[in-house]
């Protein structure tokens, strides 16, 4: 059973924390000035101390950074005056959390559930940036390249609180795997982690899915329905493309955040929730602001502790590595191991990857379907476009060093300069008369194939019926001519 001490200077609100903490299990001790809080401290340190922001011989900020609370105490803020800017300097200073006065017993104890030493946490935190040495690995994130590491040592430093992240970068860079990260390594580890995609559902059913909805509040509503907000009480709210949020949606939100109360929709009862949010774009977030996608005093309720995730292209050095955890866990699904070969590992590292992550993924799920034995080689995987596609012009692809101006478009197999596999281009030729080549001779190449080569060439297959109907289209009107 722990300790936990309350120092306030109102004793009336002392006594009544104090058996609030008394009904969660802790032996419970109360200080009402910051002299008596250190005199009670040195006796017996407390497991954990809801320290209250304004007393009579001091300010509980300040009091947070003496030497006396560097253990393994954990220090909940307690006021009846928080604001944004103190609480988020109280977290910054170590507290584990705050509560606003009148506190209830189910804050805290959402509180007190969470409480972890911080040695504990620092001992974690520590396993894990070990991991990243031996496997590259860091939660559900993969990467051993210096821009991960920051965002690694960013997540560290904020998941052990509970500040508000915003994560922003492109699409498909894996915002998600931050947010799940964020969680794992968080006191709310033991309670849901939900994930909602702001643009992914209509903006009539959104404030239902978010904040629920009251039986007969609407047409179609049969039953009670419990909205995220709910559902994820005690753990981690992941608000996916939250500038997709209709802006009258983001007014509600920036009131839940404020408040930590909401209303189901048909419903004039307010709700209180204790989650942890967690929200992300792939937009430029000033930007929104600017074009009226986001609301001002929302970013600013949101963006307490970004997080920015860099492209793919900027850490292709990681390619390798997330390449073999990909096609390990693609093996695993399908009993067979496939790796790559080092011709197809330096196409994937020189590809610009405009999908990120999820695109390399993707990419490689097709590269192991297609391949036949156990090498994935880099017929089956993407190009840049044409300068990746072929062998450079000129000089360097024709036999005995002949004169590169003989060949004024792209030749087909077997003629001068030509070999197999091969596609030689002049400079000058147009883009659209080298696509139309090298279409034509990869289907060539895989026997008209036709899947097989829109695997080759990087397209759908549908794309290259359309490519194929224009080009008979075009024969068929020159042959009219």
């Amino acid at each position: 059973m722990g300790l936990a001490l309350i120092v306030d200077d109102d004793a009336d609100a002392a006594d009544m924390l104090a058996a609030l903490c008394s009904a969660e299990g802790y032996h419970a001790a109360t200080a009402h000035t910051l002299e008596e809080a250190r005199r009670k401290m040195v006796l017996q340190p407390p497991d954990v101390v809801l320290l209250d922001l304004h007393l009579p011989d001091g300010n509980g900020l300040s009091f947070m950074s003496e030497q006396s609370l560097r253990s393994n105490t954990q220090v909940v803020l307690v006021t009846g005056h928080a604001t944004l800017e103190t609480s988020i300097q109280a977290l910054r200073l170590g507290a584990a959390d705050y509560l606003v006065k009148p506190v209830s017993l189910p804050q805290l104890r959402g509180v007190l559930s969470r409480v972890m030493p911080p040695s504990v946490m620092a001992a974690e935190i520590e396993t894990w940036r070990n991991t990243v040495d031996e496997t590259g690995r860091f939660g559900h994130l993969v990467g051993r390249s210096a821009c991960m590491r920051r965002v690694y040592e960013q997540i560290a430093r904020v998941a052990g609180t509970s500040v508000t992240v915003f994560v922003t970068g492109d699409s498909g860079t894996g915002k998600e795997l931050v947010a799940r990260t964020v969680h794992d390594l968080s006191r709310r580890r033991s309670q849901p982690f939900l994930a909602i995609n702001c643009g992914a559902i209509s903006p009539q059913l959104m404030e239902s899915e978010i904040f629920g909805h009251e039986k007969g509040s609407f047409t179609g509503a049969e039953r009670q329905h419990q909205g995220f907000f709910e559902r994820a009480h005690g753990g981690t709210l992941f608000l996916d493309e939250v500038t997709e949020m209709p802006m009258e949606l983001q007014v509600k939100l920036l009131r839940v955040l404020e408040t930590g109360t909401f209303m189901r929709v048909g419903s004039t009862v307010e709700r209180a929730t204790d989650v942890r949010i967690v929200a992300a774009t792939n937009r430029d977030p000033l930007a929104a602001v600017a074009g009226g996608a986001l609301r001002e005093d929302l970013f600013y309720r949101l963006n307490v502790f970004p997080i920015e995730l860099p492209p793919l292209r900027e850490r292709a050095e990681d390619i390798g590595l997330l390449s073999a955890h990909f096609l390990a866990s693609i093996a695993q699904k399908e009993g067979r191991a496939k790796r790559l070969d080092a011709m197809a590992l330096e196409r994937l590292q020189r590809y610009r990857w405009p999908g990120n992550v999820r695109e390399l993924r993707n990419v490689l799920q097709r590269a192991y379907v297609m391949a036949e034995g156990d090498i994935v080689t880099a017929q089956w995987l993407p190009t840049n476009g044409v300068e990746d596609a072929f062998v450079p012009p000129v000089a360097a692809a024709v036999p005995g060093g002949a004169d590169p101006g003989a060949a004024h478009a792209p030749q087909e197999e077997g003629g001068p300069g030509a070999s197999s596999g091969q596609l030689r281009v002049e400079v000058g030729t147009s883009i659209a008369d080298v696509e139309q080549q090298l279409i034509l001779r990869t289907l060539r190449h895989f026997d008209n194939h036709k899947e097989r080569a829109a695997a080759a060439l990087g397209v759908s297959l549908k794309t290259l019926y359309n490519k194929l109907k224009a080009y008979e289209s075009m024969s068929a009107d020159s042959s009219t001519r």
